[in-house]
C-alpha cells in the first residue's frame, strides 16, 4: 500500500510522530509495507524488535503482526499497518512521556529495587513500566500504584511475554490485574499460563556461590532450576 492509498488523516497522525525509533518503523513500512523482526535487528540494530513496533503501537496507530520467511527459511514476525479507522482517538498524541517526578515517588515507594528480581539498581537503571500493559489499559493517571520500577533485563522479558499472551488480543484489564507481570508480589498466573516464578540473582561476593551450585548442579546431572527446586523440596519436607 503506497502513500496514496492512506486515508490523509492517517498520513498526518504517521508523520506527525517524531521520535526515531517509532519514526524508523513508520518509514520502512511506508516504503516497502511492511517490516520484519530481521530488518530491525540486521538493517536499524534494534535486538529488542518488539519494544520497537511498541513504540508505533503506543502512538495510537494500529499495526498487524504476521509470519513470513527470512532468509534462513526460519518463520519470523512481521508488522504492517493495520486498519486506520482503527485508530485509537484517545492516544493520537501517543504515551504521555513519564515525568522525574514519578520516578522519584516510584523510589520513595518501592525502593531502588527491580518489582520483577526484587534487587537493587542504580537509579539510571531503573525504568518505569505501566503495571497494564498501555496496550490494554490505555494511559493510567499519574498514580504511583499504576506504575512500577523495572531492570532493562525484567522490563523485556515482560514485553515479549506481554505480546504472546492471548489477553494481548483479548484486553481484558482483569487477566492483567492477577498477573504476575502487574503484580508479582500477588497474583494467580503468568501470561494466563498456570505458571509461577521466582527470579534469584547473584551479584558481588555473592557470584562465588552461585558457581559453587553450578557446579553441584553439574555433578547431579541437573540444571540448575531443578537442583535448586530439589535443594528446596528437601528444605521444606525436613523432619
Amino acid at each position: 500500500m503506497s502513500d496514496k492509498t492512506y486515508p490523509s488523516h492517517f498520513l498526518a497522525l504517521l508523520k506527525s510522530i517524531k521520535a526515531k525509533r517509532p519514526r524508523t518503523v513508520i518509514q520502512h513500512i511506508l516504503e516497502y509495507g511492511q517490516i520484519t523482526t530481521e530488518d530491525l535487528k540486521n538493517i536499524y540494530g534494534y535486538n529488542h524488535p518488539p519494544r520497537a513496533i511498541r513504540d508505533v503501537r503506543e502512538q495510537g496507530i494500529p499495526i498487524e503482526t504476521f509470519r513470513v520467511t527470512n532468509s534462513d527459511g526460519r518463520s519470523i514476525a512481521a508488522y504492517k499497518f493495520g486498519d486506520p479507522s482503527q485508530i485509537r482517538a484517545t492516544q493520537l498524541s501517543g504515551r504521555t512521556a513519564f515525568s522525574s517526578k514519578l520516578k522519584a515517588r516510584l523510589i520513595e515507594k518501592q525502593g531502588m529495587c527491580c518489582a520483577i528480581y526484587l534487587e537493587s539498581f542504580p537509579e539510571t537503571s531503573l525504568q518505569i513500566d505501566h503495571r497494564i500493559p498501555f496496550e490494554i489499559g490505555g494511559e493510567n493517571t499519574d498514580s504511583p500504584n499504576e506504575y512500577m520500577l523495572l531492570c532493562a533485563s525484567a522490563n523485556r522479558k515482560k514485553s515479549w511475554s506481554c505480546q504472546h499472551c492471548q489477553n494481548w488480543v483479548l484486553k481484558n484489564i482483569d487477566n492483567c490485574l492477577s498477573c504476575y507481570w502487574a503484580y508479582p508480589e500477588s497474583y494467580q498466573h503468568i501470561a494466563m499460563q498456570k505458571i509461577h516464578r521466582t527470579d534469584i540473582i547473584w551479584t558481588g561476593d555473592e557470584v562465588a556461590e552461585y558457581k559453587k551450585l553450578k557446579n553441584a548442579a553439574k555433578q547431579t546431572k541437573q540444571s540448575i532450576p531443578s537442583y535448586i527446586k530439589q535443594l528446596l523440596y528437601k528444605h521444606l519436607n525436613k523432619k
